[in-house]
């Protein structure tokens, strides 16, 4: 997914591939409500993300940064839903899971990074 380098670039890939994903899910009552939850999730943790950027203090920073590991968890979650019931080939979704728990990382450290600097 994207250049591993680049952060937001990454969330972005994330979310379009997230999205992506959602269309192979619309067909049944389970999928529409998992898709449009994995939807809001994914594409939120970039938005978070931006919003994090400029951010308006460190607190705010802070703040911010950890509303993207929540939603960046809850779409873990939401992935591996789908891995549990079998909507979705795991072949299809180990890459997507992959990713998530290595966004999850970056961002868990970065949080813990940012709250450091607090002090």
């Amino acid at each position: 997914m994207g250049d591993k380098g680049d952060l937001a670039n990454r969330l972005l890939d994330f979310a379009a591939a997230c999205i992506k994903l959602t269309g192979r899910l619309c067909r049944t009552v389970p999928g529409r409500y998992v898709a449009d939850q994995l939807m809001r999730s994914a594409s939120s943790a970039g938005a978070n993300y931006g919003e994090a950027r400029g951010a308006e203090s460190g607190a705010d920073f802070v703040h911010k940064l950890q509303l993207v590991l929540k939603e960046l968890k809850e779409s873990a979650y939401w992935l591996k839903l789908l891995a549990r019931v079998g909507l979705v080939p795991l072949v299809v979704l180990n890459p997507l899971l992959a990713e998530s728990e290595e966004l999850i990382r970056i961002l868990a450290k970065s949080v813990v990074t940012a709250k450091g600097r607090l002090k």
